[in-house]
């Protein structure tokens, strides 16, 4: 098996990217989920709710971040605030920090809905789900967990049951493993890319993010749901794909080995 897929989502909910190298920190893949929108509560904002986040494009820069959006010119940002602001992750509360006051301006006129930028400074930690983790070990705003793992086998599965070509940017996963049966992963209890090692911790229940076309800002009808509530629901959730802890930082690199350790 092999590492064929590496992804980071710098802004949550907004637009992702792909990398031939990523730097994984403390909190998972350096950067990820490192911003955040939030309402004026300070609740997070995801595609869930709007659906046309997907089409802004965050790009990582030495200042900050550089934002882009269809007919809308890019916008350079670095922190120019020194407000905090509590925040609201589902049922987590943190402090963040306002990023700028002009992101808002132009992320809320691009959306259609006041909101901020905040971002989660390298002093402040975020606990992982202590039922999964051990003390200490950290996440920025992502859902609940450092990493999400999908195999392409899994995602050419669902798309042989939909009769769609579905890209895997819906899914939003940071790993992506080629080479293994379909749903391999959900078996899996520990693996090693490269030099590090992970654990597999917890399965990813879908939300209607999927639904979500990331070219258009749209949803699009009920598909991967529909499909998945057939065969990959379990009570009230539809799974798909894995949680991963990283035990160590470090760097993975495409075409690294995988190897499942238990």
């Amino acid at each position: 098996m092999r590492l064929s897929g590496l992804y980071r989502y710098p802004v949550k909910s907004l637009r992702g990217e792909a990398l031939d190298v990523m730097e994984i920190g403390a909190r998972g893949p350096l950067h990820d989920r490192h911003w955040m929108l939030v309402n004026q509560e300070g609740r997070f904002l995801t595609q869930r709710e709007h659906p046309r986040m997907a089409l802004v494009r965050p790009l990582v820069t030495e200042q900050g971040l550089r934002l882009r959006a269809p007919g809308r010119e890019d916008l350079e940002l670095s922190p120019e605030s020194e407000e905090d602001l509590e925040v609201q992750v589902w049922r987590d509360h943190c402090l963040a920090r306002v990023m700028n006051p002009e992101a808002d301006r132009w992320l809320s006129d691009f959306l259609a809905v006041s909101v901020r930028l905040v971002y989660l400074p390298e002093d402040r930690i975020r606990q992982v789900d202590r039922d999964y983790a051990n003390p200490g070990e950290q996440v920025g705003f992502a859902d609940g967990f450092p990493f999400l793992l999908i195999s392409q086998a899994s995602l050419d599965d669902l798309n042989r049951r939909m009769g769609l070509n579905l890209p895997m940017e819906r899914f939003r996963p940071n790993l992506v493993v080629d080479g293994c049966e379909p749903y391999a992963e959900d078996g899996w209890k520990r693996i090693r890319i490269g030099d590090l090692s992970f654990r597999v911790v917890k399965p990813c229940s879908r939300c209607v993010i999927p639904t979500v076309n990331p070219e258009t800002g749209e949803r699009e009808g009920n598909e991967p749901l529909k499909t998945l509530m057939s065969y990959r629901k379990k009570g009230n959730n539809v799974y798909f794909g894995q949680n991963l802890i990283h035990d160590a930082p470090g760097r993975l690199r495409t075409g690294m080995t995988v190897e499942v350790l238990e």
